[in-house]
């Protein structure tokens, strides 16, 4: 009796007093009768057991003996299972844990994904919005054509009034000839009104001259100051026509970049839902597949049909959690497998570089160092290539990831045909 509960002890030392044949036929009027001491706090008084002879007196006591034992396995069945469900709703609550934070990660990367779409949407508008540069530009190029007729039309201008001012020059100086002439011939004046009357013609000429030269030379100086100011506003111009030209060529780069990350999402998106859509279809298969199984153990009637069901069930359970594996395997050991790659190109270039220095040394110390494989990678490098070259192998033997492959070399060949198309 090692391990009972000490209710079981008062259980069979009751029983010990009933052995002893406590009587008490002066209370009931019986011939056999035993005692029963409280053997549970939540009852009052004691229990007294009459019986008709000692032949059914034995058989009650080997019946409480009988149920001592079965109530005390029902006890240790029933803290096993309780034990067990405790456990089951630890490892409930824990999964429940790990979907809620899936759950919130996914919650996070989808709003990450909502805030980029709009920031996308945004920059989209904006560029739309953007395409009066065009116009602008067009108005630009208006304005510095006009301009540049302008400046034709001054310089033209400014051509003819330098000619001129050059013809009035010339004249000018003959005149000048003229009177220095005319003033050396001179007499000596004995009617001066008639004497002067040349030369003061003369005069008058010449301050014609000056006064036509001096209007000429303000026009010009005017049409110098105009050149100048449309030379200005045409450098103006042109620096305004080459910024909204950048503008315009940066905002259309932007665009056709947005436009291909737009599309690239919205395949990486529709090649995200049409994982879940089948990790979802494969998930309700299982649950169905299980609850089958369920039913099927859980009934009595069993006959071939149902076997073949439940191993095809059981087939097919199989297959998903070695898929589910599988699938945890290689996202476990991608971070190594992605290592390992980082690592092999690292080694094979320095491999390359060694090569090409040692290549140059004499024959013997070449002999020497290719017996030793240290240039090319660590120790730790190897196992890691070690590592890398098992998984390649378990991946390459695994029949389910050879036809992934193929599905997905067949889904991306067929994509790049329609691309072509």
């Amino acid at each position: 009796m090692n391990g009972d509960s000490p209710e079981l002890c008062d259980m069979f030392l009751s029983l010990c007093a009933v052995a002893k044949k406590e009587l008490v036929p002066e209370r009931l009027g019986r011939s056999c009768a035993c005692h029963i001491p409280e053997v549970q706090q939540d009852t009052e008084g004691n229990i007294v057991l009459a019986a008709e002879s000692e032949f059914e007196q034995a058989q009650w006591l080997e019946m409480l003996q009988e149920s001592g034992k079965v109530t005390w396995k029902n006890a240790q069945l029933g803290e096993a299972m309780i034990e067990s469900l405790e456990a089951q709703g630890l490892q409930l609550a824990k999964e429940k844990q790990e979907y809620l934070d899936k759950l919130m990660e996914e919650t996070e990367e989808l709003c990450l994904q909502r805030e980029q779409k709009e920031q996308k949407t945004v920059m989209l508008t904006q560029a739309s919005q953007a395409c009066v540069f065009p116009v602008e530009l067009e108005l630009t190029a208006r304005s510095l054509k006009g301009v540049e007729e302008e400046k034709k039309e001054l310089r033209s201008l400014t051509q003819s009034l330098q000619k001129t001012l050059e013809e009035l020059s010339l004249e000018k100086q003959q005149m000048l000839e003229m009177l220095e002439e005319n003033e050396s011939q001179l007499l000596p004046p004995t009617s001066p009104s008639k004497e002067q009357s040349p030369i003061w013609g003369l005069h008058c000429s010449l301050q014609q001259i000056e006064e036509k030269m001096q209007q000429l030379l303000e026009e010009k100086l005017l049409a110098e100051k105009r050149m100048k100011e449309n030379e200005e506003r045409s450098r103006v111009l042109e620096e305004e026509r080459e910024f909204y030209s950048s503008q315009s060529q940066a905002l259309q780069n932007s665009l056709s970049e947005l436009t291909a990350e737009k599309q690239q999402t919205e395949r990486d998106l529709k090649a995200e839902v049409k994982v879940r859509m089948d990790l979802e279809k494969k998930l309700r298969e299982a649950e169905a597949a299980l609850q089958s199984l369920e039913q099927g153990l859980n009934s009595l009637d069993c006959n071939k049909e149902k076997e073949e069901k439940m191993k095809a069930d059981v087939s097919h359970l199989r297959k998903f959690f070695e898929e589910c594996i599988r699938n945890a395997e290689l996202e476990a050991k991608m971070p190594v497998i992605m290592k390992n790659s980082v690592y092999l190109h690292k080694a094979a270039t320095r491999r390359i570089k060694s090569c090409r220095f040692h290549r140059r040394r004499a024959s013997a110390s070449w002999n020497d160092l290719k017996q030793s494989q240290s240039f090319i990678y660590s120790h730790a490098e190897a196992e890691n290539i070690e590592e890398l070259k098992e998984a390649a192998k378990r991946l390459s033997r695994d029949q389910h990831f050879r036809e992934t492959l193929y599905q997905i070399m067949r889904s991306q060949k067929d994509s790049a045909s329609g691309d072509e198309k």
